[in-house]
């Protein structure tokens, strides 16, 4: 594999599962964050503008959406609500992020996702 070719820009740059991002909002270490099309984790708190790296491989437990309509079960697909900030198996007007690694009831505040190692 080529190195990085900082004249034309072109090559090898990272592994990717570790990114640097700026915080659209505040979000404290091991809760999920998504900047523009880009879900992860973040690896250290921060305040909204602040440069942060995020994990955007593996599995983690992530705080979930809760009540009516928010059970899954374990291989469905998982989505961000990037209003409430949480996990949720709904689809309609939020992000797929990864897989519910973990069946997830109505009543449980987290759930075990394995990230989708693309864009949201």
């Amino acid at each position: 594999m080529k190195g990085y070719d900082p004249s034309t820009g072109l090559g090898f740059i990272q592994d990717g599962d570790y990114v640097e991002v700026t915080l659209p909002y505040a979000r404290s270490g091991g809760q999920g964050v998504l900047v523009g099309a880009l879900f992860g984790v973040c690896v250290v708190d921060g305040a909204s503008g602040d440069v942060v790296n995020i994990h955007t491989e593996g599995v983690y437990g992530l705080e979930a959406a809760s009540g009516a309509s928010t059970d899954a079960v374990a291989g469905a697909k998982a989505y961000w609500d990037n209003t409430a900030k949480k996990i949720t198996p709904v689809a309609t007007s939020n992000s797929y992020v990864g897989v519910f690694m973990a069946a997830k009831t109505t009543s449980q505040a987290y759930a075990t996702v394995k990230l989708n190692e693309f864009v949201a």
